[in-house]
């Protein structure tokens, strides 16, 4: 075990001072519902948008980055578009500001001021987005503490462990014991001090792991200087052809049926599957989660804007340092690395833990490991904070006590969370690693979130019983997918089945849309003249203009288009630019540097400064 006394140190007093947090913020958070699920909505956008950065900067997805990085080099920027990561760009342009302008509290919240109160389907589509909400953050919960196992079980060795406890665990099982020792932690000090603590410890470790980064930057580029990464023709190229042609077999030959496992040698079409899903996903705008809960929690739609975009400025380039770096050393160390799991088979996700355990000096080491359990704290504490929102807001004051008092709902939402907590830690138990889980959260289980989230946004005729069944249609055939490919029935990869799960529920959207009567009028007209979307809203959009000639449409859809696809350009520069400088590839840091300076001075004028029309 390499941990020293002053690395154990710094790791002891980060998880003391999440508890004080805690303790501090508790009176706060008593002080009503709003304070402890939304922080008051007085949070400034900078402090929310760190939170979220925060959040999205977590154990697993980082392993599982590195483990991309390594195998698929400057390619493996494109991967996270599964999620898809440029989501964050069209929020940022026009649906943050959307979502706020309803002021609602949660998602099946919001769609009252989309649906209304009454009519066919309402309570129906109410309950399928909590539905919806509680199995993605279940899942969540389980990737994440997956992670969090395997990469504590780096660190600290069963061996050096097992003769201080009074019991004995399977090698299988010594991950889970590690992540729910360190759950308890996070659940302690989200659970106790709400939405402004886990605002207040999101940003803390945010600047742990900016300093962590940085430094895993700098030890990469000393270990590169004057040597060469040994890797396949291709590797330090992020343009691709319609095959992967990626030979690891003269070097590690692990990685090629990691390639192969992972459905992704035809890369363009995986690509162009990736493009497709993504596209749609981002116009359905933010699943029912910790991120939708940040945008909820602004002071107004201009800071919702505002704190989406700042995520991809403060998040991908310091992210990045650290992706680059540690593939970087475990490329020039390869073979002083020990990746294989309790199987025996080489395991890639633990590259992270293993490059940071050799090659990080002491200080350094407590402070990366320090930053990213803090990482898996706060992914994991806003993603306990929205399960909660959904259960008490939407579940126990709609239907089970709606007089509760303040005292009650507190001791409601500490008694939620310790529940939500024991089921992902249950779920956690039966997943393999973290690739299989968040294959299915974003390809299966979002495959059948997209088309009735979509069409609320854009289709005037869309009602509150089509959302029902076209989530019904796409959920529940997700849900059978991960049961079949559990036992082997099914196998590939989960994107390749999202064009069924999607034309599943688009079936479902229009069927229970036609099968029920429009949206009450008063309800259409006043979503849109507050909300402002653009879309096919011509019916409503006369009527408004019958009783008010001064109104006038949102005609924003290529400025806000123009924008995405600058947005989607400088999130790639901002990912790729600490790549270049870490490997030292001049030629195309300059060119990336000069691309993104011309896309600021253009977003400067084409959306900054109109973020108040519409």
């Amino acid at each position: 075990m390499r941990l020293t006394s002053i690395d154990l140190c710094i790791i002891l007093a980060y998880l003391l001072l999440t508890i004080f947090i805690g303790l501090w913020y508790r009176k706060k958070a008593k002080e009503n519902k709003d304070s402890y699920l939304m922080g008051g909505k007085s949070l400034p956008w900078y402090m929310l948008g760190l939170s979220d950065a925060s959040d999205m900067f977590d154990i697993s997805g980082t392993m599982w980055m590195v483990s991309l990085c390594f195998v698929y080099g400057l390619k493996s920027i494109w991967i996270p578009w599964l999620w898809p990561v440029f989501n964050q760009v069209f929020m940022m342009m026009f649906l943050s500001k959307w979502l706020r302008k309803s002021n609602a509290n949660t998602g099946a919240e919001w769609l009252l001021t989309r649906f209304g109160i009454s009519g066919k389907g309402v309570k129906g589509s109410q309950v399928v987005v909590i539905a919806f909400a509680l199995i993605s953050c279940f899942g969540f919960l389980a990737y994440g503490f997956v992670g969090l196992g395997k990469f504590i079980e780096i660190f600290v060795p069963w061996s050096e462990v097992k003769a201080y406890l009074p019991f004995e665990l399977s090698d299988r099982y010594v991950p889970h014991f590690y992540g729910i020792v360190f759950t308890l932690f996070a659940m302690f000090y989200s659970i106790i001090g709400g939405m402004h603590s886990i605002v207040l410890g999101d940003v803390i470790k945010y600047i742990i792991m900016t300093v962590a980064c940085i430094s895993i930057g700098i030890i990469a580029f000393q270990h590169l200087y004057g040597q060469s990464l040994n890797v396949p023709k291709g590797w330090d190229d992020p343009f691709f052809s319609w095959r992967l042609d990626l030979d690891w077999s003269k070097i590690a030959a692990e990685a090629n049926k990691k390639i192969a496992d992972d459905g992704f040698s035809l890369f363009g079409l995986f690509f162009g599957m990736m493009l497709m899903k993504g596209v749609f996903a981002s116009l359905a705008g933010p699943a029912p989660n910790y991120d939708m809960q940040k945008v909820l929690s602004t002071k107004s739609p201009e800071e919702a804007s505002k704190m989406t975009g700042f995520v991809s400025i403060i998040l991908l380039p310091i992210r990045y340092s650290m992706v680059m770096g540690l593939t970087v050393l475990a490329l020039l160390y390869y073979n002083q690395l020990y990746l294989k799991g309790p199987d025996g088979v080489t395991d890639f996700e633990r590259i992270l833990p293993a490059a940071i355990n050799t090659f990080l000096p002491v200080g350094v080491l407590g402070l990366v490991l320090t930053g990213l359990l803090g990482a898996f704290m706060g992914t994991f504490s806003g993603t306990l904070n929205a399960a909660q929102a959904y259960i008490v807001n939407d579940i126990y004051l709609k239907y089970v006590n709606p007089e509760a008092s303040t005292k009650k709902i507190i001791r409601m939402n500490y008694l939620v969370g310790i529940l939500v907590v024991a089921i992902g830690v249950i779920l956690g138990l039966f997943v393999k690693d973290v690739n299989t889980v968040l294959q299915w959260i974003v390809s299966g289980l979002y495959g059948g979130y997209v088309a009735a989230n979509m069409l609320k946004w854009f289709w005037w005729r869309f009602n509150a019983n089509g959302f029902f069944w076209g989530m019904m249609f796409g959920i529940l055939p997700a849900i059978a997918l991960a049961i079949l490919k559990s036992f082997g029935v099914l196998s590939g990869l989960d994107l390749y089945y999202w064009p069924l799960l999607f034309i599943l529920s688009m079936a479902g959207c229009i069927l229970g849309t036609y099968a029920a009567e429009p949206t009450e009028i008063t309800v259409l007209k006043s979503f849109y003249t507050t909300v402002r979307p653009w879309g096919f809203w011509k019916p409503v959009n006369d009527l408004v203009k019958a009783e008010d000639p001064s109104f006038q449409p949102n005609r924003n859809f290529k400025l806000n288009m123009f924008n995405v696809v600058l947005g989607i350009i400088a999130q790639l520069c901002l990912t790729i630019l600490p790549m270049y400088l870490i490997m030292m590839q001049k030629l195309p840091l300059l060119i990336t540097v000069v691309i993104l300076a011309v896309i600021i001075t253009i977003l400067k004028k084409t959306w900054w400064n109109k973020l108040n029309d519409y």
